[in-house]
């Protein structure tokens, strides 16, 4: 007798699932399921089993998902479109650029780069070899890829999302098929990168409920979310001015109280402050509009009044994008004509704000609808996190230095700096959230460490010694700090001497440029200790360095090539290619702004 499943109204599933039970069944139950069937069990299996082997068989997508990234956006976006393609028909694969072989590129089918840029127009540290290798004439031709780009960036820099721009050309020209169009996301990315990410599924046209995802670096999650519209408000226990009376500098050291929020924070992480605009800045700037701050606009959906709005969008960052967006509201060709001229436009712009641009460039057509329409949301200000959380549970310590100068004879502050340095006291709370900062981690505990930092870059490296204090590790490390007077400025002074005198901390140089007729920074102590730094390199150190990129970063940068050079005896090029490797290793780590 023959099963009649093939004419049944079985589906495929039902089929499956008859497969999968009648090998269980007992001969007494096998043959009551027999006379119930009206056919023999043995001929239901080999239907069945002639069923499945008919079936298509699943085409398996390869997808690669690279990112490079700085501060850890791009890592941990990667992370969230490798589980929102998840299926059993992707094979996923997620790994910063640094980590990935080039020889695969021509390998891949389908290639989706999720890329910051940093500094002006750079790539991150850990995309600098994928994007050099990419730029290079060993890049190979790619028409079998198909790939997509989405590029992070700050729309106040002059080369906004470069990185991703030029990685997605250059593709483009080694013949790879862009799949979905590039987006570019300011510095309030999540939701163009949530519809980039949308995009990007919907096109794979996932099925299924599981995929094999293989990420190369390992990306630890924080035990509960917060974010910039969803910030934990962290009470204020501790404001300390760190200088000396006579500095021309106020530094805060500020600790918060992360009690009942489930944050969890590593060495190295950063804590983001979600800012305000301060009243007196608001008031300044509907004086210059003449607009009415009781006045309602709507602002991504929601009616409130105009005063309360300029309180949350960014009016102290001026671009040339923001400008390009004032000029058609006004007759003035001034603004116009400035936009076109590159240098001018760079020396206008520093140091002034939006309320400069209504006064000097005016009459203004805009309704207060429309001027709201034109600014984005006040970035996030994220500061390195200079506590071990091993040292202090539910508490994180900041190390702040305020902002604050005078130009077109208006006294200006920094949004969050200013603020907490004159407004925010103990009991205060401010609105928070901790980032991961995957590419800034302290090594291994045995592992020998070299920090090298110049005013507020000093903070992580204060967690970085609590964190080994508290493990009980013997590793060996060496801090370079450097500011302005030894007597006014050396921060968290007696901290590092008692780590000195216990042996946490194995070595110090200090540099402070003003003590002396001839400045002298943390770059020089460098230079002096060339052999030693060399010594402690060769034995398998890891070199870290946080502070300003323009001036500390490039300059370390470039005295690190020149212990290599001459303490290796090889020349200059040998040399910058040892500190890449270095990067590639993860045995130099930035964190530079």
């Amino acid at each position: 007798m023959t099963l009649q499943v093939i004419n049944s109204p079985f589906t495929e599933q039902q089929v499956k699932l008859l497969n999968e039970v009648i090998p269980n069944l007992t001969e007494q139950q096998k043959a009551w399921l027999t006379g119930y069937l009206s056919a023999a069990t043995t001929s239901a299996a080999v239907v069945v089993q002639e069923l499945e082997a008919a079936r298509v068989p699943v085409q398996t997508k390869d997808i690669t998902i690279l990112f490079g990234s700085q501060t850890g956006n791009s890592q941990q976006l990667a992370k969230k479109l490798a589980a929102t393609i998840a299926s059993e028909e992707h094979n996923v694969t997620v790994s910063s650029m640094s980590d990935f072989k080039v020889n695969n590129l021509k390998k891949l089918d389908h290639l989706f780069i999720i890329a910051s840029t940093h500094g002006e127009g750079e790539p991150p540290d850990n995309a600098i070899s994928f994007y050099e290798y990419l730029h290079s004439k060993r890049a190979p031709q790619l028409p079998q890829l198909k790939y997509s780009v989405l590029a992070l960036g700050d729309t106040s820099y002059e080369f906004f999302c470069k990185t991703g721009i030029d990685l997605d050309e250059r593709l483009k020209a080694l013949g790879a098929k862009s799949i979905v169009p590039r987006v570019d996301c300011d510095v309030d990315y999540e939701e163009a990168a949530n519809k980039w990410i949308e995009q990007v599924n919907s096109v794979l046209a996932t099925t299924g409920s599981s995929a094999t995802i293989k990420p190369t670096n390992q990306i630890s999650n924080v035990s509960k979310e917060y974010s910039r519209n969803q910030p934990f408000l962290a009470e204020v226990l501790e404001k300390i001015n760190l200088n000396g009376r006579g500095s021309n500098k106020e530094t805060v050291h500020l600790e918060l109280s992360l009690e009942g929020s489930g944050l969890l924070y590593e060495p190295g992480d950063v804590l983001a402050i979600v800012p305000e605009n301060n009243d007196q800045l608001v008031a300044l700037l509907l004086t210059a509009l003449q607009f009415d701050g009781s006045q309602h606009v709507t602002v991504e959906g929601n009616e409130v009044a105009l005063q309360q709005a300029l309180k949350q969008l960014d009016i102290t960052a001026l671009s040339k994008t923001l400008l390009s967006k004032f000029v058609p509201f006004t007759a003035n060709e001034a603004l116009a004509k400035l936009l076109e001229e590159r240098e001018a436009l760079k020396a206008y712009v520093y140091g002034r704000d939006v309320i400069d641009i209504v006064q000097e460039f005016g009459p203004w057509t805009w309704t207060p609808q429309q001027f709201v329409e034109q600014l984005r949301k006040i970035p996030a200000r994220e500061y390195s996190i200079s506590s071990s959380y091993a040292a202090y549970p539910e508490e994180v310590h900041l190390t702040i230095g305020k902002v604050f100068y005078e130009t077109a004879g208006r006294y200006r502050e920094g949004v969050v700096s200013g603020n907490i340095a004159s407004n925010v006291e103990v009991g205060d709370q401010l609105a928070v959230y901790v980032k991961q900062n995957p590419n800034f981690k302290l090594a291994e505990p045995a592992t020998p460490i070299i920090m090298i930092g110049a005013g507020t870059g000093i903070a992580p490296f204060r967690s970085f010694l609590q964190e080994r204090e508290e493990q009980g590790v013997v590793g060996k490390s060496w801090l370079f700090f450097g500011d302005q007077h030894f007597v006014t400025d050396f921060l968290y002074q007696v901290e590092w001497q008692r780590w000195l005198q216990e042996g946490v901390l194995t070595n110090l140089n200090i540099a402070f440029s003003r003590d002396q007729k001839e400045k002298i920074y943390v770059q020089h102590r460098l230079l002096e200790q060339a052999e030693e730094v060399y010594k402690w390199i060769e034995a398998g150190a890891v070199i870290y360095l946080c502070g300003d990129e323009k001036t500390l970063g490039h300059s370390v940068h470039e005295a690190l090539i020149t212990v290599i050079e001459q303490q290796k005896q090889v020349s200059h090029e040998e040399a910058t290619n040892y500190v890449k490797e270095l990067q590639a290793q993860k045995r130099y780590q930035r964190d530079v702004y």
